[in-house]
C-alpha cells in the first residue's frame, strides 16, 4: 500500500466514524420506573427527566431519600438500556459494511 492510499484509507475511517457518530446520536430510550421516566441519547447524555405529581408528594412528605435512589436508579437504567441500543446498533452497521471493509471484517 502506497502512501496515498494510506491517506484516503485514513480519510475514508475518519468519513465513516462520523457517519457512525451521527447514527448513534439519533439512538434515543426512555426508561421509567416509580413515576420517573428519564429519556437518554446514544451519545450518553440525558435529555429529559419527567417526574410524575405523585412521586413529588412523596418529596413533599419527607421522603426525599427514596426518591434519590429511585432517580439514579432510572437514570442508570436509561443509560444501561441505551448504551445496549448503541452497541447493538454499530454491530449492525459493521455486519452491514458500513465499516467491516475498514477492519478487514
Amino acid at each position: 500500500m502506497g502512501f496515498f492510499d494510506g491517506i484516503k484509507q485514513a480519510m475514508q475511517m475518519r468519513s465513516e466514524a462520523k457517519k457512525l457518530q451521527a447514527e448513534i446520536e439519533k439512538i434515543t430510550v426512555e426508561y421509567s420506573n416509580g413515576g420517573i421516566t428519564a429519556t437518554a441519547r446514544g451519545d450518553m447524555t440525558i435529555t429529559s427527566i419527567k417526574i410524575a405529581p405523585e412521586t413529588w408528594a412523596e418529596v413533599v412528605s419527607g421522603k426525599k431519600e427514596r426518591f434519590e435512589t429511585m432517580l439514579f436508579n432510572v437514570i442508570s437504567g436509561a443509560l444501561k438500556n441505551v448504551k445496549k441500543a448503541t452497541q447493538e446498533q454499530m454491530a449492525n452497521m459493521m455486519k452491514s459494511g458500513g465499516m467491516s471493509g475498514l477492519f478487514g471484517q
